[in-house]
């Protein structure tokens, strides 16, 4: 029963979760805050709707990201293809499931805090409407951790040998 469950599929398996379920926690989260903030401008000024949603949808990116890299586990390891699931050793799961890591922790976290700032973003449009470009842009620096994280662990699957 424990090498069943400590198996290197249900470890790579496991990475898969981490790296889809974190970052798509953050992205709900995010996008929840950025979407109360939305609200507020909205009921205000209802011609806002288009330009805050544009800054809302910004922290859903980092469960596209963490999305991507459960994919690309699931295709390394057989999952999806048709031909099943590659006998993997304890180690190649336990890499696997490392190399997920960081894409779940920074989405989850880079998301949250990417749905705060672009609540601020959002709140900027609200005052100025003419200035939409600066609140993508302080929204979008904190994106710039997502994509490094979904590098690392791109780049940290793909080296794996199987």
């Amino acid at each position: 029963m424990v090498e069943t469950l400590l198996s290197g599929g249900v470890l790579a398996c496991l990475g898969a979760a981490v790296a889809a379920g974190l970052a798509g926690i953050g992205s709900a989260v995010g996008v929840g805050i950025a979407g109360q903030a939305a609200a507020g401008v909205v009921s205000e000024d209802p011609n806002k709707f288009s330009k805050v949603l544009v800054l809302q949808v910004l922290p859903g990116t980092q469960g596209i990201y963490g999305l991507l890299i459960a994919f690309i586990i699931m295709v390394k390891i057989g999952l999806l293809g048709g031909d099943g699931m590659v006998a993997l050793t304890v180690a190649q799961g336990a890499s696997i499931f490392a190399a997920s890591i960081p894409m779940g922790i920074v989405g989850l976290i880079s998301a949250i805090y990417q749905g705060k700032a672009a609540a601020s973003g959002i709140m900027l449009v609200g005052k100025k409407p003419n200035e939409l470009s600066k609140g993508m842009l302080f929204a979008a620096m904190v994106e710039t951790y997502a994509v490094l994280a979904l590098l690392v662990s791109f780049l940290m699957i793909n080296s794996i040998q199987l």
